[in-house]
């Protein structure tokens, strides 16, 4: 029962714009699902759901997948915002950013899950991030360059 729950609660978060656990119980109850507040409370917790914001300005109840395409875009945003130019040691890959620039542009990096990138350290305007690789670090430069549209 929990499953299929769970199941038709994605379902329904997909559909329409569910923004509180009340109105999540009612859409459930209409589905013929008897829940308790901290049933819904407990399957939000095990679903990872979260909430993001619409364009209106309101809050919805999304799936974290759908999340995360959403929040990677405002990681885009942001290296693009902050990205000044990269140059390449090696496996080293230094970027230049715009002054105080460089952590969020690093916690972006950081947030895009690029696998060749094995950590990277920020300044003020300075990261340096070290690759799997000279062949990757020529890989993620490409990359990079695509999203930022140098």
């Amino acid at each position: 029962m929990k499953t299929k729950r769970q199941a038709k609660i994605l379902e329904l978060i997909r559909k329409n714009d569910i923004e509180t656990q009340e109105e999540l119980s009612d859409y459930l109850e209409c589905e013929g699902y008897q829940v308790t507040q901290a049933t819904v409370s407990r399957d939000i917790r095990e679903l990872k759901l979260t909430k993001v914001a619409m364009k209106s300005g309101r809050q919805k109840y999304a799936a974290w997948e759908t999340a995360g395409e959403e929040l990677s875009e405002k990681y885009i945003r942001v290296l693009r915002d902050g990205f000044v130019s990269m140059d390449m040691a090696q496996n080293i890959l230094v970027i230049k950013t715009v002054p105080g620039m460089a952590m969020a542009v690093a916690a972006a990096l950081d947030a895009l899950n690029i696998s060749e990138i094995v950590g990277s350290i920020a300044g003020d305007d300075t990261i340096m991030c070290a690759i799997r690789s000279a062949d990757d670090t020529v890989a993620v430069m490409e990359r990079l360059k695509k999203i930022v549209a140098v």
